[in-house]
């Protein structure tokens, strides 16, 4: 592993990949910590270190402890994804965004472009939510003026949040959005081991065995695939006969990767957000919409399985698949070209992905009821929940395998030349 890394190091152009992601991550944090113009930060953790097992607790995770401060990445980059959860299910409804999908990179542009409109429209709402939740609970003095400057503050700073995180897609290694997710959850890392630490003799036991049995199973099952043998047939190019050969087409277990557990905990803090503006609803959301309830746990395993079907048919389209090797003289043994082809890919990626969306349904919410009734500490359940630990190790396993493909990019040019 080491050796690996050290050879990855002195390659000029991935080196300079992993230096401009580091350098955007430590700009991130670096604004962590900012305040946000006419907001007391004292006043507002005052206000947080009473609410760890609530929604705020676990939005607190991936703002990278932001929120509890009110500084000006307080919001992270959650607007962002719950921008494009909605436009990825419009485009199932709307015509016109399924056809800007078909056209392929200038369609995508269009479609990123409404994003990022959408994602400033949402950082505004979220901002003046979160305004005068504060603002009721007596940690914020709001004038009509302080009000429009902290939600202008909040949502250029989420708008530059969302551009710095497609940098690192572009420019870095590894997927921006959740590179930075990643790097607020590592965050809470050193408080939930010294809670864990801290705690009981039981907690200190156990803890450690839960963690390495979540990520022995991200790791199993993250890597694990099914492989589809194909057939080419010789083919006459020009003047140049082809020969055939077989190779194989791996299908993922878990295709999505972690974006299901994120898109889920954005759903799950949209109804607390649209509460702030309604008093009455707050009885029914801090006993529902708390990460410990059943209700929660038992929504969010829902969303993750829907999610994961979703996702795993947007990345994946058989009948594309299928004209692709239909196209290159490809075929699966046993199987007609064409339109047999799509519904046998289909029905194999159908049942492939009911044991990913389970296992990843399974490991973010069996450990936080194993968690909840094994006497944890709130610090430890949330920097080190089942949740967390999911989306680290799985953005650290996605970040290593595209840095790998570029070891193989320039191993290969190499060797062309």
């Amino acid at each position: 592993m080491l050796s690996w890394l050290t050879n990855a190091w002195r390659v000029p152009e991935l080196r300079s990949r992993v230096l401009f992601t580091a350098m955007i991550l430590a700009l991130y944090r670096l604004g962590c910590w900012i305040p946000t113009p006419g907001v007391d930060p004292a006043a507002i953790k005052d206000y947080f270190n009473g609410q760890g097992g609530t929604i705020l607790g676990l939005l607190n995770i991936f703002s990278g402890g932001a929120l509890s401060q009110f500084s000006l990445f307080a919001l992270g980059i959650m607007p962002y994804v719950t921008a494009s959860i909605i436009l990825q299910l419009m485009t199932v409804v709307i015509p016109r965004l399924e056809q800007l999908q078909k056209e392929g990179e200038a369609g995508y542009a269009k479609i990123n472009q409404y994003t990022r409109y959408l994602t400033v429209v949402l950082a505004a709402f979220q901002a003046a939510g979160y305004s005068y939740l504060f603002d009721r609970q007596g940690a914020l003095s709001l004038t009509p003026s302080r009000f429009i400057m902290i939600v202008t503050s909040l949502a250029a700073a989420t708008t530059l949040l969302m551009w710095m995180g497609e940098l690192i897609t572009k420019r870095g290694i590894g997927n921006g959005i959740s590179l930075l997710i990643f790097a607020s959850i590592l965050s809470g890392l050193p408080g939930g081991i010294r809670a864990w630490y801290e705690g009981e003799a039981f907690e200190r036991l156990m803890f450690p065995l839960l963690a390495l049995a979540i990520i022995v199973a991200v790791v199993f099952v993250q890597e694990g695939q099914r492989r589809i043998p194909i057939q080419y047939a010789k083919r006459m190019i020009g003047r140049r006969m082809t020969t055939g050969g077989t190779t194989y087409m791996p299908l993922r277990v878990n295709m999505a990767g972690v974006i299901p557990i994120i898109f889920a905990a954005a759903i799950m803090a949209f109804p607390p957000t649209v509460g702030q503006f309604f008093p009455s609803t707050q009885t029914f959301v801090n006993q529902h919409f708390t990460p410990t309830s059943f209700v929660y746990i038992a929504i969010q395993a829902l969303l993750i399985i829907v999610f994961t079907y979703f996702y795993t048919a947007v990345q994946f389209n058989p009948t594309d698949q299928a004209d692709n090797l239909r196209k290159n003289g490809g075929y699966i043994p046993g199987i007609r070209p064409g339109a047999p082809t799509a519904l046998y890919l289909d029905r194999v990626l159908t049942r492939l992905t009911l044991p990913g969306s389970i296992y990843l349904a399974a490991v973010a919410s069996l450990p936080t009821l194993f968690i909840r009734y094994g006497g944890f500490s709130q610090a430890t359940h949330r920097a080190l929940g089942g949740t967390s630990i999911l989306i680290v190790v799985g953005v650290a396993l996605d970040t290593m395998r595209q840095m790998e493909s570029q070891m193989m990019m320039r191993h290969y040019e190499g060797f062309l030349k």
